[in-house]
């Protein structure tokens, strides 16, 4: 039986390493690059035919990256691959989940219908589900979510003494209580107020459970790092150690990562969009979740 292929797009080519080598797969090449008019070119350079692909791309900026991702998936069919996947660790256009003002377009389902009609199935790292219970909600093809919290607590509970959990908002504080509990640490969750895009207000409701304790801000994503950046402010304000701030996805957008920098934040990321941040590993359960689908490929 012939393997699968593990292919990377452009710029995922360490991911894509990284999975090929702990399924002892091999991994095989595409040329991408854009002609003077901003088009795309796009070529296999390895034998597609009869292989069961798995293509490697994270979606941060994504609309430079899905056209050319679903010319790939088009092109592997046409060239005879027996099945086409996607592993996207950063999976984006989760935002818009349902018309707030009239006209408007509900652009998450546009784009699970298009990579639910160009891919068997999808591995991806915790979505940003806001009103969506699952990614089956929108996505037709077969999904499977991996989830970071216990790569983050174990980087936690290695890496920081005597923590405190603090959550940016209610919404995270499910996800937040998981990560305390699993480190045995205490958790609070910030009271949020967004004031726009790029605008936060942020205030705690108690400081009794921050004595002598360090604080670990913990976030699925950092994009315009607005939460994080006055989060660490306010804990300044009310005189307490400027935290560590984790988070599963590093967009940062607005260079918010450089201001976070400058605010005396130790950042951590896992290693869904390359970074220098990134500290935390999701290779090995992106790959066991394309092992579960391969077996029945």
């Amino acid at each position: 039986m012939t393997s699968p292929l593990i292919i990377p797009m452009p710029h995922n080519e360490a991911m894509a390493q990284a999975i090929a080598k702990f399924l002892d797969v091999g991994i095989g090449k595409i040329e991408s690059r854009s002609f003077p008019d901003g088009e795309t070119y796009l070529r296999f350079e390895s034998d597609v035919a009869g292989r069961t692909l798995v293509l490697i791309c994270t979606l941060d900026r994504p609309n430079e990256k899905i056209l050319p991702l679903l010319f790939a998936a088009a092109t592997a069919r046409q060239l005879g691959a027996k099945s086409v996947s996607l592993v996207a660790p950063y999976l984006a256009y989760m935002r818009q989940d349902r018309r707030f003002k009239p006209g408007e377009a509900v652009t998450s389902r546009e784009v699970a219908r298009l990579l639910s009609n160009s891919f068997d199935w999808l591995v991806t790292v915790d979505p940003h589900l806001h009103r969506y219970g699952s990614l089956s909600e929108i996505y037709t093809m077969p999904t499977q979510v991996v989830h970071a919290a216990p790569l983050i607590s174990q980087w936690i509970a290695t890496n920081v003494s005597n923590p405190i959990i603090i959550g940016p908002d209610s919404e995270s504080e499910q996800w937040v209580s998981a990560v305390a509990k699993d480190v045995g640490a205490p958790y609070t969750v910030l009271e949020k107020t967004r004031l726009g895009d790029r605008e936060v207000k942020l205030s705690i409701k108690t400081l009794e459970n921050f004595n002598g304790r360090m604080p670990v801000l913990v976030d699925d994503i950092i994009s315009s790092g607005r939460t994080m950046i006055e989060a660490v402010r306010l804990l300044k304000e009310h005189g307490v150690s400027t935290p560590a701030c984790v988070a599963v996805h590093g967009l940062f957008s607005d260079n918010s990562d450089q201001h976070l920098a400058q605010a005396g934040a130790h950042v951590v990321t896992a290693n869904t969009i390359p970074h220098s941040t990134n500290r935390i590993d999701a290779t090995e359960l992106l790959a066991l979740s394309v092992q579960n689908f391969i077996g029945f490929v």
